[in-house]
């Protein structure tokens, strides 16, 4: 386990974006039947999703939340002095997103910046970047920004993940603080699994060919090619329900923090019936326990701060709130934190 630990550093404000497309998994493909879609909305959670259009990116959806986190925080674009994109779908192979974001948001050219490239554990490694950069003397605002358009990565006849993805983008703003604010993070990985969720071609060890875009049958009936997503939905089970609340309980240990000591839970949004089954082994009370992916789906790195922005905005305004956030999956990697949110800036949902 890799334990980070700091003070005097915060999460000050997040914005989030999302497509107006929305999709309603009920009728979103006649590859499946009314049934089999029924079955997939009662085990995950995940009745609706939203949709990009071909002409939109991660980026597009990131920049609209940054600028909306700025301008409603009347943030001085030029104190901006770090930007981490962390993203599965840039807009190029080259050059990183985050540095075409810094030209777009106005930010200096004094700015850092640069690309992450983690999925569903991204909000975790992601802020352990920017609570690191903030702990240095002259670095005193770090933003984040996460992005997924997973629509353009997976088919609409993949029987595993067809029902499960959708597109969002958001922005944090940590930044240093007077005040105490101890925040504990627990990072891991399982490179021995890298395996279970893969896009298989397309990148450099199998380069883009007639054999990759090749549309295949699979043994359960998925018709995909090797350059669209695919994921082990046996084996994710088995890794998130047991790896993830390992960590969690032995992070909650390791602070001495009890479930009562816990406001909300931020949980991945990737499958309530497995994230409501290692809450109740972890003794979190449900009402504790938060989800959008009824209206978002699986937003890959995005839906940790997406469900903050869609379902928290009341509960934080002007109040003092201790969150614990766990993001697993692709790598396999994951990781729990446990931070207080004091007068943290929740922006509108912005939809474009």
């Amino acid at each position: 386990m890799a334990y980070l630990h700091w003070n005097n550093i915060e999460i000050a404000g997040i914005a989030a974006a999302v497509p107006t497309m929305e999709i309603d998994n009920r009728n979103y493909s006649d590859f499946f039947t009314e049934k089999e879609a029924a079955r997939v909305i009662k085990t995950t959670g995940i009745a609706k999703r939203r949709f990009v259009d071909e002409n939109t990116t991660s980026a597009d959806l990131c920049y609209a939340a940054a600028d909306k986190l700025l301008s409603d925080m009347s943030i001085d674009r030029n104190t901006i002095d770090a930007l981490i994109f962390t993203s599965l779908t840039p807009d190029y192979r080259t050059p990183a997103s985050g540095i075409i974001l810094q030209n777009r948001l106005g930010l200096p050219k004094t700015t850092l910046a640069f690309d992450l490239t983690l999925g569903c554990s991204g909000y975790m490694y992601g802020l352990s970047l920017a609570f690191n950069l903030c702990s240095q003397p002259h670095i005193n605002n770090v933003l984040l920004l996460n992005g997924e358009t997973k629509s353009k990565t997976y088919p609409k006849t993949d029987k595993s993940v067809a029902l499960l993805f959708g597109d969002g983008g958001t922005a944090s703003l940590i930044r240093k603080t007077e005040r105490s604010n101890p925040t504990f993070l627990s990072l891991n990985s399982n490179g021995d699994k890298w395996e279970v969720i893969q896009i298989p071609g397309g990148g450099y060890r199998n380069p883009t060919s007639p054999e990759t875009l090749k549309l295949r049958k699979r043994e359960d009936g998925s018709i995909r090619s090797n350059e669209h997503g695919m994921m082990d939905g046996a084996a994710v089970f088995d890794f998130t329900i047991t790896a993830v609340p390992k960590d969690i309980r032995e992070t909650m240990e390791k602070t001495c923090t009890s479930p009562e000591d816990i406001d909300y839970a931020v949980f991945h949004q990737a499958n309530k019936f497995i994230t409501d089954h290692f809450s109740k082994k972890l003794k979190i009370p449900r009402e504790k326990v938060i989800y959008s992916l009824q209206k978002f789906g699986n937003t890959a790195s995005v839906s940790i701060p997406l469900t903050i922005v869609s379902e928290l905005q009341e509960e934080l305004k002007d109040t003092t709130k201790r969150l614990l956030m766990s993001g697993f999956g692709v790598g396999l990697s994951w990781g729990t934190m446990i931070t207080i949110l004091d007068k943290c800036h929740i922006c509108d949902l912005v939809e474009i």
